[in-house]
């Protein structure tokens, strides 16, 4: 089994950032979508991402972008990760990413047809399964991995719901390539707390090391 990767999302502060560079996030996002009370200008995601150690990735969140936007995006931050999590067409995405690598987020509800959905977002590096929710994604809610089938042919990224508690059931059950958490380890709206993420991580690892053992 290869090591589960760690996305903590929602970033707004220098602390935080530091503090989940510390604890082993592999991957800190950045939400450029106006509509999150995590929402950060681009010009404030340069400045927190210009705080990340080497071999920790920048991720920047979309809604339903127009491509000038992430092309300005991509311009300031050329090393980040794009993640669409709107409503984006495949065809939006590949279009607005112009070669850059992206994730695409599935929002999980009964009826989804999750392969038919990796097919057509075939371009994704990756996809991120979280919960449906009226808004897009940092509710903290969760959702039924049953609905998640066997042999997906694209990378997942678990998140919807996750914290320091359940986070190893998650992995046990899914065996994602990623797990990504926001609201999970935060004391307030994009106020991450550092001993939360230290569990969030640390409960990865030894899950790990136990389904490797």
């Amino acid at each position: 089994m290869s090591r589960t990767r760690i996305k903590i999302c929602g970033l707004t502060r220098e602390a935080d950032v530091a503090d989940a560079a510390a604890v082993g996030a592999d991957a800190l996002g950045f939400n450029l979508w106006p509509g999150s009370p995590r929402h950060v200008s681009l010009d404030r995601a340069v400045q927190l991402a210009a705080q990340l150690p080497p071999f920790v990735t920048p991720v920047l969140l979309f809604v339903n972008p127009s491509p000038d936007e992430v092309a300005e995006a991509v311009g300031a931050l050329p090393l980040a990760l794009l993640q669409f999590h709107g409503d984006e067409s495949p065809e939006a995405c590949s279009e607005s990413a112009s070669g850059h690598p992206w994730l695409r987020a599935a929002r999980m509800r009964p009826g989804i047809d999750l392969l038919d959905f990796a097919a057509r977002y075939h371009g994704a590096k990756a996809l991120l399964l979280d919960a449906h929710v009226e808004s897009y994604g940092g509710s903290g809610k969760g959702f039924d991995w049953s609905l998640i089938p066997t042999s997906v042919p694209l990378p997942l990224v678990l998140s919807g719901g996750l914290h320091p508690a359940n986070v190893s059931e998650g992995i046990e059950r899914v065996r994602p390539w990623a797990v990504d958490v926001s609201s999970g380890v935060e004391i307030g709206r994009g106020i991450k707390d550092a001993e939360l993420m230290r569990r969030f991580c640390q409960a990865v690892r030894d899950t790990d090391a136990r389904l490797e053992s």
